[in-house]
């Protein structure tokens, strides 16, 4: 079992990772009758894919022996109302400008072919800006 979920009423769940005990809760979102109050079910599902990119790229910069740490991604989120749904995601990444061309073609392609990118419907629209700056 990866996690359990917990139905806490009025909208909110609590989200349990079962190896690490780690927790977060969920809300509904404002426009869906909810608190908005905490992430929502589809927030987690947006930030997962900024979660992926750096994560693997991450794995792929230390067999570079390149540092990203401190790199940033802000994700944005748009619904569609019917059905409602996710129809596009904007992930804008915040990278050290010290890479080299070569390996950021490298660390790109890896953020671009994650595992939650590639679980992602197709329908859902995808942009992603890195930008070698920090």
């Amino acid at each position: 079992m990866t996690s359990k979920v917990t139905y806490n009423g009025n909208l909110r769940t609590t989200c349990v990772h079962i190896r690490s005990g780690n927790e977060y809760i969920t809300d509904a979102p404002i426009d869906n009758n909810g608190k908005g109050e905490a992430f929502s079910p589809t927030d987690t599902v947006a930030t997962g894919l900024a979660n992926c990119m750096l994560t693997t790229m991450g794995i792929k910069a230390g067999n570079l022996e390149v540092d990203l740490t401190g790199s940033t991604a802000e994700v944005t989120k748009h619904m569609a109302a019917d059905p409602r749904r996710i129809i596009k995601i904007e992930v804008k990444m915040e990278l050290p400008k010290e890479v080299s061309e070569k390996n950021r073609k490298i660390l790109e392609n890896m953020a671009r072919t994650c595992p939650v990118e590639y679980s992602l419907h197709p329908d859902i629209e995808r942009v992603i800006d890195f930008h070698w700056v920090k």
